[in-house]
């Protein structure tokens, strides 16, 4: 299958799409806009084979691209930037020119042709957006309030401060209204009201942490419990070489998934009656409270994993 396809790989930018087509090495560019997206669709149609795009998560930059070559019936994957990076080190590319980034995405789905995120259906797109505006506004709310403390202990003008409280209540309500449009969003549509329902239904997740694990992880529940904790970044990495052992720490996975999975770890020690337990021994042993947290993190997620494969609510002994 792999022989068979080609591979296109795009590195996308504000203005330009620098493209490579494996095995054809042909090299081309093209404006990041409704016509240049055509005119790829346009160019990719007469290739042989079955043909595959792939391009980096840029921070929106490919989204555009990425719902016009859907609809247009070509499979595009979005490829991890990280990957793409340790397959260059691999390679001992260190150059680094958009050319060079096209034709290391095209050799990348060669070599990985299972990696990749392909396009989320509309409902879920919807969704994903609405929870990373509020993950935006949480954290502004968040650097405002540090702000008013500083001020408060400070002594400022009162007319400052009240600037301040009302900034702070505009974004109240921003929050407010998102989480509404939130759960509108997973009410219409069926599977994904399925899914939050089965969610909620363990303890210390809630209505943002189940919206946040729908959108960022819509594989969960078609994986296995290792696959889950390591997409979070809630897997430890070891770091043991012959008889050295060396501290085994977490790294990579979905950032913005795994910052609510702490907070939902945080309610989880408290009322998980089937997480609680975990605490306990961990303190004793003198671990640091940051790890007893990505332990119950890493145990929440792997529960969700098992509630969605199996279509049933929580219960007591659900595996971790």
């Amino acid at each position: 299958m792999i022989a068979a396809t080609t591979a296109v790989g795009i590195d996308v930018s504000r203005d330009w799409l620098d493209g490579f087509c494996h095995p054809s090495a042909r090299r081309f560019r093209l404006p990041n806009t409704s016509h240049g997206h055509k005119q790829l669709c346009e160019l990719i149609e007469p290739m042989p084979g079955l043909v595959k795009v792939g391009f980096e998560a840029t921070g929106g930059q490919e989204w555009a691209l990425w719902i016009t070559l859907a609809a247009a019936g070509v499979e595009a994957v979005q490829l991890p930037p990280a990957q793409i990076k340790a397959f260059a080190l691999s390679r001992g590319t260190r150059a680094k020119t958009d050319r060079i980034d096209a034709e290391l995405i095209a050799g990348f789905m060669l070599f990985r042709p299972d990696a990749g995120r392909t396009l989320p259906n509309e409902n879920l797109r919807t969704l994903r957006t609405l929870t990373t505006r509020r993950a935006q506004i949480v954290d502004i709310r968040k650097r405002l309030s540090a702000h008013i403390s500083a001020r408060n202990k400070q002594g400022v003008a009162g007319d400052v401060e009240d600037m301040d409280v009302a900034l702070k209540a505009m974004l109240d309500e921003q929050i407010d209204e998102i989480e509404r449009r939130i759960e509108s969003a997973i009410a219409q549509d069926e599977s994904l009201a399925t899914k939050a329902q089965l969610l909620r239904s363990i303890p210390g997740i809630g209505p943002v942490s189940a919206a946040m694990l729908i959108a960022e992880m819509p594989e969960l529940g078609r994986m296995t419990a290792g696959e889950a904790a390591s997409m979070t970044g809630l897997a430890p990495v070891p770091h043991d070489s012959g008889a050295m052992r060396g501290r085994r720490t977490i790294v990579g996975g979905r950032r913005a998934l795994r910052h609510v999975l702490f907070q939902a770890a945080l309610a989880a020690a408290c009322h998980n009656q089937m997480l609680k337990p975990v605490a306990k021994p961990l303190k004793e042993r003198g671990k640091p409270h940051k790890l007893i947290i990505i332990a119950i993190a890493r145990r929440l997620v792997t529960i969700a994993n098992a509630v969605l494969k199996t279509a049933s609510p929580w219960r007591p002994g659900h595996a971790t």
